[in-house]
């Protein structure tokens, strides 16, 4: 990955914040960090402008009927993998790309309708497909943590609560009914994609609706676990200068377990079951290169019912959220 200013302590603390509440007050940020609220607000405000920062909206794929997400893992030609995965990045149907180091060259996250359709993107819709070697593709089949309820650590957890009640964001299930939106929603959800953090008022502006009907429609999404909100910063910004992806091949029986422990550590970022030779992916970020050891050992190691654990490090991450990145880590104007 790049080199990344590290933030002071209070604009560490703010993105904390964030990263609990995307769509928090800069009064309920102030308080939950003690810090004034003028001085919050004003340096809150820089870290978006200058897109250290964003806040995205996400609808929940499956849950809307959009489709289903598949990990890829991909080995390219020698020389090619920087190429293959701005390829990736630049599909409408990718929501993340990277490039790696280890046994894969490259990690996507795509969204699809059906998982046939993936020789269709692999193979009709890249520019050089001969650049890939080798594919495995694993459907996501449960969630244990998503990547906007992960916990920074640099707020106690009464900060955190505080921002972020636990009914905030609703628990991962498996599947379900299909939740339908209307077009009125789509158009909410567009703009909140857009900018997360858009105010009542300019959501009632860009729909034609009320400022109180904006609201209800709003927490109406997220109430039934269609919208999250998910705060974008590179993890280096705050300390974790070691991001990598974790695949674990587990026995069956103690996939539900292994999910749930994973997601209360505090270095995973994301975690979910998938179909193919690995059934648990796992995102992580590491202060340093000096904790991996431990991570592997005391985590990984202590895990019931692992076959085998892979681990593979971001080099440089293009998209995040289906959200384009610079070579900076910053969301692309």
């Amino acid at each position: 990955m790049g080199d990344f200013a590290k933030l002071d302590e209070l604009d560490r603390r703010i993105v904390a914040a964030l990263q609990a509440n995307g769509r928090a007050s800069w009064t309920a940020v102030a308080e939950a960090i003690g810090a004034p609220e003028t001085t919050v607000a004003r340096r809150g405000q820089q870290l978006l402008e200058s897109r250290t920062v964003k806040v995205t909206g996400l609808l929940d794929d499956l849950r809307c009927g959009l489709g289903i997400s598949l990990l890829l893992r991909v080995r390219c030609r020698p020389g090619r993998a920087n190429a293959v995965a701005a390829a990736l990045a630049d599909l409408p149907v990718t929501r993340f790309a990277t490039v790696l180091s280890g046994s894969a060259d490259v990690a996507a996250e795509i969204v699809v309708r059906r998982h046939e359709d993936v020789a269709t993107v692999l193979v009709d819709e890249l520019p050089r497909p001969d650049d890939i070697a080798e594919t495995e593709s694993m459907v996501v089949v449960r969630k244990f943590l998503a990547f906007e309820e992960w916990d920074t650590g640099l707020l106690d957890p009464a900060a955190v609560a505080a921002l972020r009640p636990a009914a905030a964001i609703p628990e991962h299930t498996r599947w379900q009914q299909t939740e339908q939106l209307t077009e009125q929603e789509f158009a909410i959800a567009r703009l909140l994609a857009r900018d997360g953090r858009a105010t009542y008022s300019r959501i009632a502006a860009h729909t034609g609706i009320g400022e109180s009907t904006a609201a209800r429609r709003v927490e109406s999404l997220v109430a039934r676990g269609c919208l999250r909100f998910r705060t974008m910063f590179e993890p280096p910004v705050l300390g974790f200068d070691v991001n990598f992806l974790q695949w674990l091949a587990v026995e069956p029986a103690e996939l539900e377990e292994v999910g749930r422990r994973l997601a209360k550590e505090p270095s995973t970022r994301y975690v979910s079951a998938t179909t193919g030779r690995f059934n648990l992916c796992l995102h992580g970020s590491l202060p340093g290169y000096g904790d991996l050891y431990e991570y592997l050992t005391r985590v990984v190691g202590a895990l019931p019912g692992v076959h085998s654990a892979d681990m593979t490090l971001q080099a440089h991450t293009l998209k995040r959220a289906w959200l384009r990145l610079g070579p900076d880590g910053k969301v692309l104007p």
